[in-house]
C-alpha cells in the first residue's frame, strides 16, 4: 500500500492544539511558494531549495492541475493532514483511499536540517518492509499539525524508537538464509523448555544484534527540537524516516479546521475537503 505512512502513533489521544505557527514576516522573494485552496480556506507553502527533487515534482505537479479536486483523504487530529492520492477524485463515500500516485517514486531527500515541527510539508510513503530506501510517494504528501510534548515524553520517544531500531534488525537477522537453524531453533514450541540453551540462543541474539547496531547512528532529540517540541509542537517520531521539504507560511488555521473534522474508520473525512493547489511563485533554476 502506498503512504498510508506506515507510521507508529506512539499516543493514541493525540489532541489539536491551536498554537500559532512562528513564521518569518517575510518570505525570500525567490523561493518557490503555492498555495492550497480549500472549502476551509487557504494554505501557502513554502518549498525548501535543499530538497530540489521533491520541490521540482511538487511544483511540476501543481502546475499541471494534477491535485486538482483530489481530498484530504486521511486526517489524525493532533497528528496530520494527508492528500495527494489521484485516486480521491470523485471517490465515492467511505472507500478507502491512499494507494494511488503518479506512478513513480521520488529519492529520499532527508536531511537532520528538517524536523517534524508543527506546520512542515513531508512526503509521505511506503513502510520500510518493502521500501528500505525510503522513496517518496510520486504525488501524497502531509502537513504536520502535530502536539506538544513534555521533556519526559520525548525521553520516552528517543527510547522508542532505538527499541524500534533494535527489533528491526532482529526481525533483518532472523529473515537471512543462513540463519535459517538459529531460527527454527529460537521459534521452536520446545525452545524454551531447555533453559540453557534457549539463554544461549538470546545471548548469541543479542551479540548480532548489538553488532549491528553499534554501527546506526542512535536516535537523539538535538536541544533545538526539544524546544520546539516543548512548545510549537510538532510529530517527532517521524524524524529521520520521512522526506521534509516545505512549510506553511499562511493558513495553519486551516490545517487545524481540517484536523478536527469528523472521520471515518480510515481516519478519511466524512465531509469531503477538495483541493485546488496554484503555483505563485516558482524560483528559477540555476543556468
Amino acid at each position: 500500500m502506498v503512504s498510508r505512512l506506515s507510521i507508529t502513533i506512539l499516543a493514541i489521544n493525540l489532541f489539536s492544539l491551536a498554537l500559532p505557527l512562528v513564521l518569518s514576516a517575510q518570505v525570500p522573494s525567490q523561493e518557490s511558494l503555492v498555495v492550497i485552496a480549500t472549502p476551509k480556506g487557504d494554505i501557502t507553502l513554502r518549498l525548501y531549495d535543499d530538497t530540489p527533487k521533491h520541490r521540482d515534482n511538487f511544483l511540476k505537479l501543481a502546475s499541471e492541475g494534477y491535485f486538482d479536486s483530489t481530498l484530504f483523504h486521511r486526517v489524525i487530529k493532533g497528528f496530520m493532514i494527508q492528500g495527494g492520492d489521484p485516486d480521491s477524485r470523485g471517490a465515492k463515500a467511505g472507500v478507502e483511499l491512499g494507494n494511488g500516485g503518479p506512478g513513480y517514486s521520488i529519492p529520499a531527500e532527508i536531511t537532520p536540517a528538517h524536523f517534524h515541527k508543527r506546520g512542515v510539508l513531508a512526503a509521505a510513503r511506503e513502510d520500510d518492509k518493502i521500501n528500505p530506501k525510503r522513496l517518496s510517494s510520486g504525488s501524497q504528501f502531509y502537513i504536520v499539525q502535530g502536539k506538544v510534548f513534555t521533556n519526559d515524553d520525548l525521553d520516552m520517544i528517543e527510547k522508542e524508537q532505538n527499541s524500534l531500531t533494535k527489533q528491526q534488525i532482529f526481525v533483518n537477522i532472523m529473515d537471512r538464509p543462513e540463519n535459517l537453524k538459529l531460527r527454527n531453533q529460537f521459534f521452536s514450541p520446545d525452545a524454551k523448555k531447555d533453559t540453557a540453551h534457549f539463554r544461549f540462543l538470546l545471548d548469541t541474539l543479542n551479540q548480532m544484534i548489538n553488532k549491528e547496531y553499534v554501527l546506526i547512528p542512535e536516535f537523539r532529540l538535538s536541544e533545538e527540537q526539544r524546544k520546539i517540541y516543548s512548545t510549537l509542537g510538532g510529530a517527532p517520531h517521524l524524524d529521520g524516516k520521512y522526506t521534509i521539504f516545505g512549510e506553511v507560511v499562511s493558513g495553519m488555521e486551516v490545517v487545524d479546521e481540517i484536523a478536527l473534522e469528523k472521520t471515518d474508520r480510515n481516519d478519511r473525512p466524512v465531509t469531503d475537503i477538495p483541493m485546488k493547489i496554484t503555483v505563485i511563485n516558482r524560483k528559477k533554476p540555476k543556468p
